[in-house]
């Protein structure tokens, strides 16, 4: 595994070039969001999905999440009514992931097959960020959490050491944290607290 250490806050682009690179290769990543570390793929390379699934020990039912740049990405992928739109707008970018609706631009294999819904997110972290921007599409992203481990991976040299070549590019931006994001589904009449995590979510409990 390629290990880039890049700057946490002004990220050098010419580095987070070469993620996007071995992405658009197929390739697998590991990248910092304002949550933890994070798996991530391009949305369409079934076999690095399959990949990070064997590597996190779990099937592929697992909850993938789409990592977007905006709200407008994120409306190409879900279906958003104003009240969707303005609590995702007061919210992001940030540590929240949105359970909604999907539109047809989304493969079928990506959607949770009990519901049919799909996990959305935009990230605050500065790399995230000029990666989605660079990549110019969405990420499939799943938390970087090994085996029976109770906390996700947030040391880099832990991280390198533990995913070694299993994965192909690590952007290592020190440690980000392993708190994962509040969760909130969308997809129905009204908004449910699904996970409560590193994001506030007080505002919908009173």
């Amino acid at each position: 595994m390629q290990r880039i250490v890049v700057h946490p806050t002004h990220p050098q682009a010419r580095l987070i070039k070469q993620a996007v690179v071995c992405l658009r290769k197929g390739g697998i990543i590991i990248y910092p969001t304002d949550s933890c570390y994070a798996f991530g793929c391009m949305v369409g390379e079934k076999a690095a999905m399959e990949r990070i699934c064997r590597i996190r020990h779990i099937n592929s039912d697992h909850n993938f999440t789409l990592v977007c740049r905006d709200l407008s990405e994120i409306a190409s992928y879900a279906r958003l009514g104003n009240r969707e739109f303005r609590l995702m707008k007061g919210l992001t970018p940030g540590p929240y992931t949105f359970i909604l609706n999907p539109t047809r631009e989304v493969p079928k294999r990506l959607l949770n097959p009990r519901r049919k819904s799909i996990g959305l997110r935009v990230p605050s972290h500065p790399v995230a960020h000029m990666l989605l921007e660079m990549l110019v599409e969405p990420l499939m992203s799943v938390t970087l959490i090994l085996d029976d481990d109770r906390l996700p991976l947030s040391d880099p040299d832990d991280i390198a050491e533990r995913v070694g070549k299993r994965a192909d590019l690590f952007l290592d931006s020190g440690s980000c944290g392993h708190e994962p994001t509040s969760v909130v589904d969308l997809s129905g009449d009204l908004p449910k607290i699904i996970r409560h995590g590193k994001g506030d979510l007080s505002f919908l409990e009173s």
